[in-house]
């Protein structure tokens, strides 16, 4: 998260992590009775950052941790060098929505790391240790958008888990028809008429929010581009798509969360990141 995930004793993880080894056999047949769900794991996580608790880190696989939060370095001691910078008891972590699609638990999550952001992160798991992590982070903006949103209210209840792989195709083929591809005829068949809640900070509700805000922004010359989705996570009625592009000319990473209902795009979500230069970047894996 870029922001970033640990408490300031991120070290004692590799610590906790060894200690294992020498639990007594009915205490690990506790720990596992015990054992939490892997969302649970990345919420508890996250909320460490707020309030320094230690355990958490122990969440992460000391040996094997790739980031893809381009400001940091790999591993534990990369998390430990970004926290040395932050001031004491600055940091506030409210995550809004947590979803679970096999390995992966991806959250969205309303912080305060170095100044107000809202920030989308995806954690990957194996054997029930995060071994992985990509985010997305945006300034929060001070106003709601035209519309009276913000960038995290609306619904949070998730339902039609029956329909997650459905629901998900319908994304991917949105998001590649209209913004890949640019199939504008296609538009109005992913939606409801003009039922659409927006929260991006820029755009008002309904496709006639997003024609004004196109339109605008045409006049302007600033130009949206979206070259290629990278990943597609889902879990019912809720859709996260991981897509490259352009921005006004600079590489950006976009992170969309949809809200399906009855087969239709209901609500939307969304942060745009620019990518940093890659002589900027503190480690080699990509933001994808």
């Amino acid at each position: 998260m870029k922001k970033i995930l640990l408490s300031a004793s991120v070290i004692m993880a590799i610590g906790l992590t060894s200690c294992k080894s020498h639990k007594t056999h009915s205490t690990i047949q506790k720990e596992e009775k015990m054992e939490i769900s892997n969302k649970e794991k990345v919420i508890a996580l996250l909320k460490s950052i707020e309030t320094g608790a230690h355990e958490p880190a122990s969440y992460i696989n000391p040996n094997k941790y790739i980031q893809h939060n381009l400001g940091v370095a790999d591993g534990l001691a990369g998390f430990g060098a970004l926290l040395q910078q932050l001031p004491p008891n600055s940091a506030k972590v409210n995550t809004v929505r947590a979803f679970e699609d096999g390995d992966f638990v991806f959250t969205q999550t309303d912080y305060n790391f170095f100044g107000p952001k809202i920030g989308f992160d995806i954690f990957r798991f194996e054997k029930g240790l995060i071994v992985e992590h990509w985010d997305n982070l945006q300034e929060k903006p001070a106003n709601p958008n035209p519309s009276g949103h913000t960038m995290v209210d609306g619904t949070t209840e998730v339902t039609d888990i029956d329909k997650t792989e459905e629901n998900k195709t319908l994304v991917s083929n949105f998001v590649n028809d209209i913004l890949v591809n640019g199939n504008m005829e296609k538009l109005a068949g992913y939606f409801d008429g003009d039922n659409y809640i927006q929260h991006n900070p820029q755009i008002a509700d309904g496709l006639s929010g997003l024609g004004n805000a196109l339109k605008y922004m045409a006049s302007q010359g600033i130009t949206m581009k979206f070259d290629k989705v990278h990943r597609v996570l889902g879990k019912g009625n809720f859709v996260l798509t991981i897509s490259e592009g352009s921005f006004g000319g600079k590489h950006t990473s976009y992170y969309d969360l949809f809200r399906v209902e009855n087969g239709k795009i209901a609500e939307h979500w969304d942060v745009m990141e620019t990518i940093a230069p890659k002589n900027e970047w503190k480690n080699n894996n990509g933001k994808f």
